[in-house]
């Protein structure tokens, strides 16, 4: 059996690294494949070669997060077996508060820290990306913040009525009913950060609206995070009239994956019109996110990398 010894004198260090109930480094010994036994000061791994490898560059990883903040927690974990963070070239320094005190959430990747400064810094932001780099979710994140510092007043989530490759026809149900299968995703993110009950409050109250994108004409939207997801699958009509409806003291961000459009192909997409027309206005930032920033299921990345390499 192959066997890789790693050597930890301090014991506050070996603490964190294990967890409570030593939940950390089973996480590593059940995900990647190793038995990890500690005795002494020495951490052994064993196992299949190319396991131990991996196993042993997960660890010292580790060890780096505990050596910089002095702690670590079960996500970050998981981000390091996944191969989504890296301590050497990312340690992020802001942080995302919700409406609950107690709850947070932090960029995961210098590419959406980034994307957090740019929605921080201008009124008007446009951010593409692959499938799980967190456009969305970030973006209602930030929105949600807004509200709770009183930034705005409101929360707008805006989305096109537009099927991926299938025809839905005739849905039954009132407006709400027949647009909820479109407007799905923004719901998902929301009841990721706050409890049923205040989604559903704020939603009764109009604090929080979700609308398709064509009953947006002829609105004027002040006070107000914008969100348009899905952004790619506008027209450039539809975009130039959302995007006028900002109004005094309003936001606007859109998100979109400009490789995954669901309009016809000889219609033009709106995001990528606009961000190339506005990609010199001040108070306007454009976001690109990659492969690198997917923070979904380690499998996505893969998948994005498969199709990517396919067309080229």
């Amino acid at each position: 059996m192959n066997e890789a010894v790693i050597s930890i004198a301090d014991h506050d260090k070996i603490h964190s690294l294990f967890g409570a109930q030593d939940e950390h480094i089973r996480l590593v010994r059940d995900l990647v494949g190793i038995d990890i036994v500690f005795r002494g000061n020495e951490l052994r791994l064993q196992g299949d070669e190319n396991k131990i490898k991996r196993g042993t560059k997960i660890i010292e990883e580790l060890l780096a997060i505990v050596e910089k903040t002095g702690k670590l927690k079960k996500s970050q974990v998981k981000s390091v077996i996944n191969g989504e963070t890296s301590p050497e070239k990312f340690s992020p320094r802001i942080k995302i508060q919700l409406l609950d005190q107690d709850r947070v959430t932090r960029p995961r990747t210098e590419g959406q820290q980034n994307y957090i400064h740019m929605m921080k810094k201008n009124d008007l932001v446009f951010c593409g990306g692959p499938a799980g780099s967190g456009k969305t979710y970030l973006a209602v994140a930030m929105a949600i913040q807004a509200l709770r510092k009183e930034e705005v007043r409101k929360i707008v989530l805006v989305r096109p009525a537009v099927e991926a490759g299938e025809k839905l026809g005739f849905l039954p149900g009132d407006i709400v009913a027949k647009v909820n299968p479109y407007l799905r995703p923004l719901l998902d993110a929301l009841n990721e950060m706050l409890d049923f009950e205040t989604v559903k409050r704020y939603m009764e109250s109009d604090v929080i609206e979700i609308v398709p994108l064509a009953f947006m004409r002829g609105r004027t939207l002040s006070n107000t995070f914008i969100i348009l997801d899905e952004g790619q699958n506008t027209t450039v009509t539809q975009m130039k009239m959302f995007l006028t409806r900002m109004g005094e003291n309003s936001k606007i961000v859109v998100t979109g994956d400009t490789t995954q459009q669901d309009i016809p192909d000889n219609v033009k997409s709106g995001m990528i019109d606009a961000m190339a027309r506005l990609s010199n206005v001040n108070s306007i930032g454009i976001v690109k996110l990659t492969g690198l920033d997917i923070v979904r299921h380690r499998l996505v990345k893969a998948v994005v990398e498969a199709y990517e390499n396919n067309d080229n």
